[in-house]
């Protein structure tokens, strides 16, 4: 078999297909939970929390190599060279793991249900034992006694 005839076999077996579904619909949808903290969350978050922006919350640990161009921010400092601490960054992303994983808990959990609603087939019943085998049985039977 050719090394082209094998990859074809690999790439169209079902999982392959399957997987690589799921990996463009994850992506998709991190991009989506993404945005529902960045544009949504996090702001109300910082609202309530006295205005603050997430994204400016950092501690900086060496100072900027070149000129900070504009106001001090963290694009600003990072352009120059700065060594900054992003702890502000690194808060949003916590809370987009935490939501994504609610969220894939609560699709698991209803595939779960799903499946568990699913209707389970009766088990067949046993065929009817042969007539030769039933006759055989009743030989065994009377050369024991």
């Amino acid at each position: 078999m050719s090394m082209m005839q094998e990859f074809k076999d690999f790439a169209l077996k079902g999982n392959v297909m399957d997987l690589a579904v799921g990996v463009i619909i994850g992506a998709a949808f991190g991009k989506i939970i993404d945005s529902l903290v960045g544009d949504v969350i996090m702001p109300i978050v910082g609202k309530i929390f006295g205005g603050m922006n997430f994204a400016e919350m950092y501690v900086m640990l060496a100072p900027p190599s070149k000129a900070v161009e504009g106001a001090a921010s963290y694009a600003s400092l990072k352009a120059a060279g700065a060594n900054l601490l992003a702890y502000g960054n690194f808060i949003t992303i916590v809370v987009n793991f935490v939501i994504l994983a609610f969220v894939v808990f609560l699709m698991v959990k209803q595939m779960n249900k799903l499946k568990k609603e699913a209707p389970v087939a009766a088990p067949a019943a046993p065929a009817p034992t042969p007539e030769d085998v039933l006759l055989l049985r009743q030989i065994r039977d009377s050369l024991k006694k």
